[in-house]
């Protein structure tokens, strides 16, 4: 045999094991089953730059007692993070310096809500396309993910993401992502803060 042809094979096999190994060892990451993305529109022109927007949100403004229940789901836990890929899986935030999330439970739903600080618009829309095709968030809460619904909102330099699953019938999980999907209108006060 040439060495050629030696140093050929040798590099196939170690592609071959590597590509195996990659497979076998990588964490299989749930995506929901239904998935909606909306950029960032007009509205919004008044934040779509960090640096237009006074300062960060805090949990205490996001996660507020008047949203410890939304819908039927209670609210079980809130996280804040500045790694915002750590919630992240095949995907990155690119720009994004802020996260904060929150999950929630009924007896037959269950979902989260994170936010994305992200630097401007077009870094959030980049954010909510990923989502539909690249990764999603890591699942923090329990549920099937492949009946599941999810939405994903770039609203000026903020992304939020919002998830429900669960036993309920159809319209009991639209109903729970709606509900979810309403921690977004914090940002909405920044919207007026701004201009």
């Amino acid at each position: 045999m040439s060495r050629r042809l030696v140093i050929s094979v040798v590099a196939a096999n170690v592609l071959v094991i590597a590509v195996i190994g990659w497979l076998w060892l990588r964490r299989d990451e749930p995506r929901p089953g239904s998935y909606h993305g909306e950029p960032t529109s007009a509205f919004y022109a008044a934040i779509d730059t960090r640096a237009q927007d006074g300062s960060p949100l805090t949990p205490q403004e996001v996660f507020t007692a008047a949203n410890q229940t939304v819908g039927t789901m209670r609210r079980e836990a809130t996280k804040e993070v500045a790694d915002c890929d750590e919630i992240l899986w095949g995907a990155t935030a690119a720009g994004c310096t802020q996260a904060l999330q929150a999950t929630y439970r009924s007896g037959t739903t269950a979902g989260q809500f994170v936010i994305f600080n992200m630097s401007d618009g077009r870094a959030a829309d980049a954010l909510v396309a990923a989502l539909g095709r690249d990764g999603f968030v890591r699942q923090d809460v329990l549920f099937d993910a492949a009946t599941s619904r999810a939405q994903a909102r770039a609203l000026g330099h903020y992304v939020t993401v919002s998830w429900a699953g669960g036993t309920a019938h159809e319209q009991e999980l639209v109903a729970a992502l709606v509900a979810l999907d309403g921690l977004g209108h914090v940002v909405q006060s920044r919207v007026v803060a701004a201009t």
